[in-house]
């Protein structure tokens, strides 16, 4: 706990057998009170592992429902769980536990709502292997989602977030897609809703065992960007209601 504040550690596992035990050793556990692992029917041995690794609260989903379906049951479950400050970490080692610390107190010191753990901040993307194209197309996705938000974050897609309790109360997450588009929806009901988002600098990993999607679902993922930018722009003007941004 942080200031009596219960802090929640969220891990959407997708064949994660081979970095979970990596990733779940480094977790702090001096202020972490629950770690949920919700694995989205893996074919290797991820949920065994986890619990025989001692997590607390391990989530099988029978048929997979994607990356966004596999954060709504992570986040579905700390809300069940009372948790007023939840960090989503993947537990495929590409992103450093270390930073949990200084993302809670952020939250639990109600500096931000949201804080982000930011690849882009610093060199990051690139010294951590980010391919090169990854890196240009994240830039410039970044730049126009900027514009279409009018925010100023140094990305959009990272997979390191955390949520304060009120935040994942307030918006309709559910409505979002189960795919990788979600964590987009989510950002603008996120500004939709009045919140901050913070950053911080995080370094990455690119290596085999690390997740990454192909470039032909990196190019989906980037058309669903431009269609969630565009969408909360003519909601902003009051041209067109979206479910997901009312």
């Amino acid at each position: 706990m942080i200031f009596g504040k219960k802090i929640v550690v969220v891990l959407p596992a997708y064949n994660a057998g081979k970095t979970l035990e990596k990733t779940y050793r480094e977790i702090p556990f001096d202020i972490v009170d629950e770690v949920i692992l919700v694995d989205d029917a893996s074919k290797d041995n991820t949920s065994q592992l986890a619990k025989e690794l001692g997590i607390g609260h391990v989530v099988v989903h029978k048929n997979n429902r994607g990356y966004g379906g596999n954060q709504k049951t992570c986040y579905d479950t700390a809300q069940k769980l009372g948790a007023d400050v939840v960090v989503m970490l993947h537990p495929d080692y590409q992103y450093t536990p270390k930073l949990i610390r200084s993302m809670a107190y952020l939250i639990a010191e109600g500096v931000y709502p949201v804080v982000f753990g930011s690849r882009i901040l610093g060199k990051g993307a690139l010294k951590g292997g980010m391919p090169l194209y990854k890196y240009v197309a994240n830039r410039l996705l970044t730049l126009l989602q900027n514009i279409m938000l009018n925010q100023k974050l140094a990305e959009y897609h990272t997979g390191y977030r955390a949520f304060s309790g009120e935040v994942l109360k307030t918006v309709k997450y559910h409505l979002n897609s189960d795919d990788f588009v979600f964590d987009n929806e989510m950002i603008g009901q996120i500004f939709m809703n009045g919140f901050e988002i913070g950053e911080i600098t995080c370094p990455t990993k690119y290596f085999e065992e690390a997740s990454s999607i192909n470039f032909a679902r990196s190019s989906k993922y980037g058309l669903g960007v431009l269609r969630v930018s565009i969408t909360y722009r003519l909601c902003k003007w009051g041209i067109y209601r979206s479910p997901i941004f009312r």
